[in-house]
């Protein structure tokens, strides 16, 4: 019954949210924690598991401790291009089998890669869950990685490239924030990849990388919703128990991102954007460090989340220098981004933005918060965490993110209480250590007609 009591919290979030402000701010919900089941199998397998019979639906969950920070060098895009391969034939599977078992039943079944993981996530009716085990341990240990399946998706790969970065307003923007925002880790690399280096690969690159990290001790095995627990545990045993541990170990990102010394400043054209924009990027902490990352997340929503944010009543409402914004604080398993944005109006420049995104950003991380503004944002995040969990899918998700990207399966029920109690002074406390008394990197984003015959420049001051 836990999800319905999730439920039920979430509707008293909601009511909080029209309370008079000292009342929202003496109210701190008793969330019901998430009861997990943790093992690891001998051949190093992580298997998360929570049982709850609210609908008679299961959420399997596949995370690959890869991401594009694994990327060969020269070879960007790997991790994503495996993405695509995982759902080609394997020794016992057609290829796109895996619609077949999930979508044909009345279910789905998707995947994504980031910087640090691969996942694949299905969501089922509960008696077809011993299928899908056995689907996932079956593309785990037998998928044909061979040239046919390579060069097919690596041409689906390449096609997304341009419909996603190419054809985008400002897709080239955004792809180009993690290349000029580190110095030397490998989350430079965008995770979509390249065209150059998707064509420069070889079968044999796709067949070392492929050995090297899927894996099972390089895998988490996660399964939320109706099943029993013996009956899982026998077939978790039964299907994956037997792939073998390789020998040779997993390589590990060992580069460490040096403390910005001086800001730094580069312009990137786009053929397609109709409108300059700008984007200012500060290095933080690694998501383990929850004692700033939650802090910085709060940060982050107070200038950018919804209409009434602190962004969006400067750049868009009062002074009209924008018709967009956006502020995020990733979070990774390294070092991580806080970033802000903002495409313009027609007729001002990026100048104009980058003013007024730094008077808000010291601002907000040096000047009273009030009361009302930050338990409004809290509220919001709270909310958007319960919404998520509501559903067996969205459970397997907050396990995945507390297990593999911050560091400890435990934060999947502390971060809420932690969240709860973020004052003004935290806040203040990350932004002055982080952004205001950091160096930042700058990019400025042109029209191609307007901007110099150039491709991207970078320059230090």
């Amino acid at each position: 019954m836990r999800l319905h009591r999730v439920t039920l919290l979430a509707s008293l979030v909601l009511f909080a949210a029209t309370l008079s402000p000292p009342v929202v701010a003496a109210t701190e919900l008793s969330i019901p924690p998430i009861q997990y089941h943790q093992r690891t199998l001998p051949n190093g397998l992580q298997v998360l598991s929570v049982e709850d019979h609210a609908s008679p639906n299961v959420a399997v969950q596949m995370w690959y401790h890869v991401g594009s920070k694994n990327d060969p060098q020269g070879r960007s895009g790997f991790a994503h291009l495996f993405e695509h391969l995982m759902f080609k034939s394997t020794r016992h599977m057609h290829a796109e089998q895996f619609d077949r078992l999930t979508e044909d039943v009345g279910g789905a079944n998707n995947a994504s890669t980031g910087d640090d993981v691969t996942n694949y996530f299905e969501i089922v009716p509960s008696n077809h869950l011993r299928t899908l085990l056995w689907a996932e341990a079956e593309r785990l240990s037998s998928l044909n990685v061979d040239e046919k399946n390579f060069k097919s998706e690596r041409a689906v790969v390449e096609e997304e490239y341009r419909q996603s970065v190419l054809a985008q307003p400002y897709g080239k923007l955004f792809n180009a924030i993690d290349p000029h925002s580190y110095a030397v880790h490998p989350y430079q690399r965008p995770t979509i990849g390249s065209i150059p280096d998707l064509e420069a690969a070889s079968l044999q690159n796709v067949i070392a990388f492929h050995d090297t990290f899927y894996r099972p001790d390089n895998a988490t095995l996660i399964v939320a919703g109706d099943f029993d627990p013996q009956q899982l545990d026998a077939w978790v045993d039964a299907y994956f128990g037997w792939i073998p541990k390789p020998a040779t170990p997993i390589p590990q990102v060992t580069a460490k991102e040096p403390v910005r010394r001086k800001d730094m400043r580069y312009t990137v054209t786009g053929e397609t954007a109709p409108l300059p924009a700008v984007a200012m990027t500060w290095l933080i902490p690694p998501a383990s460090d929850s004692a700033d990352r939650i802090p910085l997340q709060v940060a982050a929503a107070l200038l950018s989340k919804g209409d009434s944010s602190r962004l969006y009543q400067s750049l868009v409402y009062r002074h009209q220098v924008a018709q967009d914004i956006g502020a995020d604080a990733d979070a990774r398993v390294g070092p991580g981004l806080f970033t802000v944005y903002a495409i313009l109006a027609s007729g001002h420049q990026p100048a104009e933005a980058e003013k007024l995104l730094s008077e808000e950003i010291i601002w907000l991380a040096t000047q009273p918060i009030p009361d009302a503004e930050l338990d409004k944002v809290k509220t919001q995040l709270l909310t958007s965490e319960l919404k998520q969990r509501q559903t067996a899918q969205g459970i397997a998700f907050a396990l995945g993110q507390a297990s593999l990207i911050d560091g400890n399966v435990e934060h999947v029920n502390g971060d809420l209480l932690a969240l709860q109690q973020v004052s003004a002074k935290d806040v203040h406390r990350v932004l002055q250590k982080y952004v205001t008394g950091a160096k930042k990197v700058t990019i400025d984003y042109l029209p191609q007609a307007k901007a110099a015959p150039a491709t991207a420049t970078g320059a230090a001051k």
